[in-house]
């Protein structure tokens, strides 16, 4: 099941959008579709991030090469 989002873009936007769907030989739809998941999922990491932070910051993980560091 799907739903029609209605949205207003500045005419920049719309002729980049345009661009890549042709480029990509894909809809308008497809394009933004894959754009807004790529963003949401770039959201939830980051709200992950900070709500694990406090947690790392106590074990002493203040940088991502900590973090690599101690699981690798």
């Amino acid at each position: 099941m799907s739903t029609t989002l209605t949205i207003r873009i500045d005419d920049d936007l719309e002729r980049r959008l345009d661009r890549v769907a042709d480029e990509s030989g894909q809809t308008r739809s497809d394009v933004v579709r894959e754009a807004l998941r790529r963003h949401l999922g770039i959201l939830q990491f980051e709200q992950l991030r900070r709500k694990a932070m406090p947690f790392a910051e106590a074990q002493g993980l203040l940088t991502d090469e900590d973090v690599f560091r101690d699981v690798s």
